[in-house]
C-alpha cells in the first residue's frame, strides 16, 4: 500500500523521508482524490489498459540515475523545483523509488513515496515536485 504523510516543514534534506512528526493526521487515497491526485498499484499491462483508456497517447521514459543520465545534478535539482503544468501529469514507476510532493488545499506539502508499480496521476494546475531518494 502506497506511504503518504505530511512533509516536515524544517526539512534540510529533500531526500530524506522527512515525516512530520507534529501531526498524528492519516492521509488516504481519499484524501488524495480530493485534490486531483490519483495512484493506482498496477502492472504494466495494466498501465497499457488505462493508456488506451484515457487516451494517453503520449510517452516518456525517464532513468534517474547518477551513473546514465546527463547532467544528474542539475537534472535533479529542476525536478525537485515546484512547479505545475496546464495538461496532467502521469507517471508510472517502472523500476525504484522518489517522493512526489504534492500541494493541498491548504497548502500543505504531502509527500507520496512511488516504487515500482505505482502509477500517479497528477491534475494539470497543482503545485508539485519530484524528489529522488537517496
Amino acid at each position: 500500500m502506497v506511504q503518504m504523510w505530511f512533509l516536515d516543514d524544517a526539512c534540510s534534506d529533500l531526500r530524506l523521508p522527512n515525516k512530520c512528526l507534529s501531526t498524528v493526521d492519516q492521509i488516504t487515497l481519499d484524501n488524495l482524490a480530493s485534490i486531483g491526485v490519483l495512484y493506482f498499484k498496477i502492472n504494466e499491462e495494466e498501465l497499457e489498459e488505462i493508456r488506451r483508456n484515457r487516451a494517453y497517447n503520449y510517452a516518456d521514459e525517464v532513468t534517474i540515475n547518477k551513473d546514465s543520465m546527463v547532467n544528474y545534478e542539475e537534472k535533479i535539482k529542476m525536478f525537485a523545483e515546484e512547479h505545475l503544468h496546464t495538461d496532467d501529469e502521469i507517471r508510472y514507476v517502472a523500476e525504484g523509488s522518489g517522493y512526489f510532493d504534492v500541494r493541498d488545499q491548504d497548502d500543505k506539502w504531502i509527500r507520496i513515496l512511488v516504487e515500482t508499480g505505482d502509477l500517479i496521476i497528477l491534475p494539470a494546475g497543482i503545485y508539485h515536485r519530484f524528489v529522488a531518494d537517496k
